[in-house]
């Protein structure tokens, strides 16, 4: 397990998981179940394994895989820069006092909204995704860097859902048809914007360092033909992000030192052999951040055994709080956190309490052979596009996130309860929700 574990993570003379100096099975006791748990040690050591190779202000860390005002904070620390796609991650980032100059706005339909967002905010570069944006930056009047964001035709070896770099993509211009070379003629055209570069991104969950390698000499022939074509020399390139995180143990990822290390070196490679400067390089790793820096703790509620079919072991979470196995069919391994030391035996399929066939949470999960009601049940490698993608199927409040370090914890991400679910309701008439009884809306349910 120490390759999907959080770093210094240990089974403590209890014999329970122990996670940034923190007992898990008292964690779960002060902050009840399903429970997030991300070490900031290991959250920070993987950002600086990126920042060692390209220097931290090269190094957009992508929101979307955990974005909450603390994780925010935690990246403004480390010098590096914050990549946003919507309206409510930049509002994360702004109310946790990020540095609107350090970052970059994504997105392949950004709202005049939120282009006037960023602008009023001073946000520091804007990834341009279509023809139509274009338009909508110029009558703006927005003054920013801008890249333009090319589909180099690239279909990496992960999960169609997550793959965005071949052709048929909503996001970028394909560099067929000269419709990338238009894009970059338009967009450098924009009064008072000032175009630096291009950016692609191939996909998310990324082994195959080959599928990198691809999109530098896609991006190097682009960049080579709006050298000579268009006059235009890229100062900026950001190659993405999507690399891989290992999350059984069984799977084997590169480190985030190794994986920059590769991409860089493929940049340069490509470049020089089409006598183009090399231009300050840019990634935006997410997962491989915060994936492994995070485990979740669910509570065992029955186990149902079917003769000659499966085991069932059901938590008290699901697919609202982790939707991947059911989206991906992504395989996580998992085990008992208050029990490490049992042996394990049979196999069992972890699923969820919410209605839904598909609410699995890992398949073929050996667990030892007394699993019970109330023991408690860790998936690891869950830091990332777990919280960021829950949801409040079947009405279940979403669950907290803690922050573990040197054996404090700290909820940056307070616990939903029914009446947070309901707050957003209205009775048929349209008025706000009352207690039937007393009459007043504050009541917690």
């Amino acid at each position: 397990m120490k390759n999907v574990l959080p770093h210094g993570a240990h089974t403590g003379p209890a014999g329970h998981l122990v996670v940034g100096g923190c007992d898990t099975v008292e964690l779960a006791e002060r902050f009840g179940t399903p429970l997030i748990v991300l070490d900031r040690a290991t959250f920070e050591a993987n950002a600086r394994a990126f920042a060692s190779v390209l220097g931290p202000s090269h190094i957009f860390y992508a929101g979307k895989a955990l974005c909450c005002v603390a994780v925010c904070e935690l990246v403004d620390g480390l010098g590096l820069g914050l990549d946003v796609c919507s309206g409510g991650e930049l509002a994360t980032a702004l109310a946790a006092g990020f540095p609107p100059e350090r970052i970059l706005f994504h997105g392949n339909n950004k709202s005049v909204e939120e282009l006037e967002r960023a602008r009023d905010a001073g946000v520091g570069r804007v990834v341009v995704d279509s023809f139509d944006e274009i338009a909508a930056i110029s009558r703006l009047a927005m003054s920013c860097k801008l890249l333009v964001r090319i589909t180099p035709g690239v279909e990496a070896h992960t999960h169609e859902a997550v793959q965005t770099g071949q052709y048929d993509s909503k996001f970028g211009f394909v560099t067929i048809g000269g419709i990338a070379l238009r894009a970059i003629d338009a967009a450098r055209a924009i009064s008072g914007c000032d175009l630096v570069g291009v950016h692609a991104h191939i996909g998310s969950q990324i082994f195959e360092p080959s599928a990198f390698e691809l999109a530098a000499e896609r991006l190097a022939e682009l960049l080579a033909t709006a050298r000579e074509e268009l006059g235009f020399s890229a100062s900026e390139l950001n190659i993405g992000g999507g690399f891989g995180v290992a999350e059984t143990s069984a799977e084997v990822a590169p480190s985030p030192q190794a994986s920059a290390e590769a991409v860089l070196a493929a940049v340069q490679a490509e470049l020089a052999a089409r006598g183009v400067p090399v231009p300050a390089v840019f990634l935006e790793p997410g997962r491989s951040i915060a994936g492994r820096a995070g485990v979740t703790v669910y509570k065992v509620g029955t186990v149902k055994r079917i003769p000659g079919v499966r085991t069932y072991l059901s938590v008290d979470g699901g697919m609202a709080d982790n939707p991947r196995l059911a989206l991906y069919g992504t395989r996580y391994d998992a085990f008992l956190a208050n029990r490490m030391n049992a042996p394990s035996g049979e196999l069992v399929t972890v699923a969820g309490k919410h209605c839904e066939s598909g609410d699995l949470l890992v398949v073929d999960a050996r667990m030892p052979g007394d699993v019970a009601p109330g023991d408690l049940l860790c998936i690891p490698a869950t830091g990332a596009y777990t919280y960021s993608m829950a949801s409040n199927y079947n009405r279940l409040p979403r669950p907290p996130v803690i922050i573990v370090h040197d054996g404090e914890a700290t909820e940056v991400i307070v616990r939903e309860s029914h009446a947070d679910v309901l707050r957003l309701d209205r009775h048929l008439d349209g008025t706000p929700l009352r207690d039937r009884a007393a009459g007043i809306v504050s009541r917690r349910l």
